[in-house]
This record gives C-alpha cells, structure tokens and sequence, in this order.
C-alpha cells in the first residue's frame, strides 16, 4: 500500500539517520535537481559544502531527461522532485528508499513582462485579473506548477475569456518567450522566471491566488554514500538553513 509521505515523522528521522548526532566523513555527493528545485538546491549546496568539507555535484536537467537519468540507474546520491506524489513514484519503482523522503522547499508562481513594457500592478487579485484580461498574450508551462494556472484562471472566473490567449511554453523558460517579445505576460515558478534578463519581474502573484509546489528529497537506493547523502538532507530539512531556501525565491515548508 502506498505509503504517505505528507509530513517528515519521527520514523523517516530514524531511517535518515538524523535524530541525534553522527560523524559523517567528507565525500562526494551527487544530487539530481530537477528544474523547478534547481536554484534552492544551489544554495543549499554551497552552505552544505562550507559547513561539512562534503563536496556536491548537482546533476541538472529538465523534463523527459531528467527521468532519463533516474530511470537509467546512473550514479547519484539523492534525488528530488515534486513532493509527494513525485518522490513516492521513485520509491515505488525502486530509485529511492523507502522511509527517506522529506520535503525542503515550496515554490508558487510569480509574473514576469518584457523589460521596457507596460507594468501592471499585480499585487492584488483584481489588479492581476486586469493584467489577464488586458493582455494580448499570457503563456505559462505545461509541467510542473504551470497545471496551477488553469486551475487559478475557472476559479477566477476568467478562463473562457482568455483561454484562446493563452500559450504554452516549449522546451524553453516561459521568461525567455518575454525578453523576446514572443508573449507579453508570463507566468512561471517564482525562482525559475527570474531573474532573467531582458525581463521585468512584477511579482508573485497575490496571497489568495497562489498555489505552492512543494519539493522534497530522498535518498537513491544506487547511492554509494548513503551517509553523506543523508547529511546533505538533513542540512536541507533543517529550519536553521531557510534563508538558503529564501535566497533563490523559494520558501521553506509550510509547518
């Protein structure tokens, strides 16, 4: 039966390895980032390396090739990915263990327009349902939280009105689209739709609108350094370490 991963029990801090103190020694460890973790995880990872003497190798990819990897069983330490349903797919199918999955990150969507264009005031939801339905093109991802947007626009009671506008993104940020004129709103994952250049960053989009994606991290049942691999998350998870979340724009688990 499918085990809930919802919250980091007290059972999942056993298996990790982390209630109570343990001596790890420095090693290499790999960690796969997927795009929406990628930038939190860089600045976990330089906080990591300065606090234990452990060197990371982040292994980054998007899509179709990151699962390439996972799938291929190829060298690695800890995996991340979309929390729970993502990482509890990788323990079904054997690429995590059981009992390792913990979230370290959340992410909702920000807006992003061509730099030089005009700025709407998005900091409310009658401002950002102004900027929708003004706007001549909108665009937003079709994978990770780009689903969310579908989902914002029938509750706003504007999806009839814009859904011929809208467009999705292709194999490229939704930011680039922006810089180079081809969309003139954007909507994409806060840390990954800036900074970007050539763009200008409204915001996130309002407190009553938004909707998180949540990330979390495991350990890889190929892993060769299960103890440094169980260190990296630890330091991940640990509450003292969220402003390296905040510092990509993304946010530490809701408690």
């Amino acid at each position: 039966m499918r085990r809930s991963t919802t919250i980091m029990t007290l059972s999942a801090l056993l298996a990790l390895g982390l209630w109570g103190s343990t001596t790890v020694q420095a090693a290499e460890v790999i960690i796969y980032a997927n795009q929406g973790a990628a930038s939190g995880i860089r600045d976990l990872a330089a906080g990591f390396e300065k606090a234990s003497g452990h060197k990371v190798v982040i292994v980054t990819a998007q899509g179709a090739a990151f699962m390439q990897k996972i799938n291929a069983d190829e060298p690695g330490d800890v995996v991340t990915g979309f929390f729970p349903a993502g990482l509890d797919d990788f323990v079904k199918r054997g690429k995590a263990v059981e009992g390792t999955v913990v979230e370290f990150a959340r992410a909702g969507n920000g807006v992003a327009v061509k730099e030089g264009a005009r700025k709407w005031d998005i900091s409310t939801s009658e401002g950002f349902k102004r900027a929708m339905l003004e706007a001549n093109s909108v665009m937003h991802s079709s994978a990770g939280t780009g689903p969310f947007s579908t989902r914002m626009f029938q509750k706003m009671g504007i999806y009839d009105q814009i859904k011929d506008k809208i467009k999705l993104s292709e194999g490229r940020l939704v930011a680039d689209y922006v810089a180079k004129g081809e969309v003139e709103v954007g909507i994409q994952q806060t840390n990954v739709i800036q900074p970007y250049a050539g763009t200008t960053y409204l915001g996130p989009l309002p407190a009553d609108l938004m909707e998180y994606g949540r990330f979390g991290a495991a350990v890889m049942t190929v892993s060769k350094n299960k103890d440094g691999a169980q260190a990296l998350i630890k330091f991940m998870v640990d509450p003292a370490n969220a402003a390296l979340v905040r510092k990509s724009a993304m946010e530490p688990p809701a408690r």
